[in-house]
């Protein structure tokens, strides 16, 4: 029996030799630099909206959106999905970490075994003795460890970590991706609700140019050509409410699904369209590393994939278990549990593959490919970023000069189009004209409510393209980042 002096001695080694792990500790790559953006040269917003939390819709004071947006968290559906899979990747990392204790057990059993003959030797030498039963009973406590001398649980365990912090990051990514989405449907709706206003605007001046003509060819001054065009431009443009009205129901519609009902069970009432476009600097390009969820998602898949490399290459070193018992063993149920019956068992084991056809050598090939193929990943999710927030910084540099331009357009618009209608009531211009005049002016009345549009999706856009109010410093808290009453959708 091993003295307890020694088996401290052997604790003690072992915990000592467990502080190594095989395997290249991580530290996160370089990223493409970027010291700006060069689409925010020269642009500063007059008044630039601050986003102060991860309520970022709150800049455009709408109430109606801001209820919306609210909905999103509790309700979506693709968001409980990826709340659900945070959880079972924070469950991972648990079952892993178990794997660095003991396993310990109870045991109890009574087995009943007998022959159908044998020799016994006797007094008179070997005799049949018949057929034989014998009763054993037990009842023990056991325990197993496997030593993790070389580290390959604590890589195992880094890499779940990873993981269950890029699911936390997904769970982000996944809110703000819905959020931005119901945002821009939001503002996409009540652009189409303008342009029917517009139109049905526009429809009613057509039905007052339509009675003119029909006045002037009651007094013989003009032909039924001119009570034609106008009708055909008046029933064109009812004509055009009809699709306006199918893609503002298709927007409530997708409104519906991204805050989790039905669209049977939402019904948007009519509302206002915004006039003003809050502008989000975008910041530092070193600041978008930490705010964007999907480049956290793909630098924790690195880090999971550089402690992989790690547990491949702990397939090199033997392993080594400790396994001991403890228990009684006795004939008779009534008689276990005495000292006489103890019985006990202790000894460690140690295993090491010689041979395996390379598959130990392939194992850590593939894992460092692996890790290869993640820095990629990682790099042109950070470009991919760098493009986006550059696109929308474009995009609302160059629609705000697009806007002005043609809210100025609109006005000389407005102003022919009185011109021409006057001139026709005096008889000194045809309906062309008119017709001319009024065409040039709704067009170019929808062409700036698409362009005001088209600024509201891009502001939208470039707070998802920045990381809304999210930062990856959460991804450290003991909830990584995921908040409860988000986590709380799926409890």
């Amino acid at each position: 029996m091993m003295r307890p002096q020694t088996v401290v001695m052997a604790m003690a080694c072992t915990l000592a030799l467990s502080a190594c792990a095989v395997g290249p500790n991580y530290h996160r790559p370089a990223a493409p630099p970027a010291p700006v953006f060069k689409e925010e040269k020269g642009w500063t917003p007059a008044t630039p909206a601050r986003i102060a939390s991860e309520d970022w819709w709150s800049i455009y004071h709408d109430p109606v959106l801001s209820s919306l947006e609210n909905q999103v968290a509790v309700s979506n559906q693709n968001l409980k999905a990826a709340v659900a899979s945070y959880y079972a990747a924070r469950e991972a990392v648990g079952v892993t970490r178990g794997s660095l204790f003991p396993s310990i057990g109870l045991g109890a059993g009574g087995t009943r075994s007998g022959g159908s003959g044998g020799l016994n030797q006797g007094t008179a030498g070997f005799l049949s003795s018949g057929s034989t039963t014998r009763t054993l009973y037990d009842a023990n406590a056991n325990g197993s460890w496997d030593l993790d001398i070389w580290g390959k649980i604590r890589r195992e365990l880094q890499s779940d970590e990873a993981k269950a912090q890029a699911s936390a990051a997904d769970v982000a990514a996944a809110r703000l991706s819905a959020q931005a989405s119901l945002a821009e449907d939001y503002f996409e709706l009540r652009a189409a609700e303008q342009e029917l206003r517009l139109l049905e605007t526009s429809a009613q001046d057509y039905r007052v140019s339509l009675q003119i003509a029909q006045n002037r060819v009651n007094a013989g001054v003009t032909t039924m050509a001119d009570v034609y065009t106008a009708r055909t431009q008046l029933e064109n443009t009812v004509a055009q409410e009809n699709t306006v009205e199918l893609t503002r129901a298709k927007l409530e519609h997708a409104i519906a699904v991204l805050i989790g009902r039905a669209p049977s069970e939402l019904t948007l009432a009519q509302g206002r369209f915004t006039s003003t476009v809050p502008v989000v600097p975008a910041g530092l390009p070193s600041q978008l590393l930490l705010r964007r969820p999907d480049i956290a998602v793909a630098e924790r898949d690195l880090e999971s994939a550089n402690a992989q490399i790690g547990v491949a290459e702990a397939a090199w070193f033997p392993s080594l278990t400790l396994s001991g018992s403890y228990g009684y063993e006795a004939s008779s149920l009534s008689t276990l549990i005495r000292a006489s019956n103890s019985v006990w068992s202790f000894g460690p084991s140690l295993a090491e593959t010689l041979f395996d056809g390379g598959a130990t050598v392939a194992q850590t090939r593939e894992a460092r490919a692996l890790y290869d193929s993640a820095v990629a990943t990682y790099r042109q999710t950070v470009l991919s970023a760098f493009q986006q927030v550059e696109d929308d910084l474009a995009t609302l540099r160059y629609l705000q000069t697009e806007y002005a331009q043609d809210s100025q357009a609109l006005a000389d618009a407005r102003r022919s189009e009185a011109l021409s209608l006057n001139q026709y009531k005096a008889g000194v211009a045809d309906y062309a004209t008119v017709l001319t005049a009024q065409t040039a002016r709704l067009n170019t009345q929808i062409n700036a409510l698409s362009v005001q549009e088209q600024r509201l999706v891009a502001s939208a856009d470039l707070i998802d393209a920045i990381g809304g109010g999210w930062n990856s410093a959460r991804l450290r808290t003991s909830n990584d980042g995921v908040t409860e009453s988000l986590a709380s959708t799926v409890r």
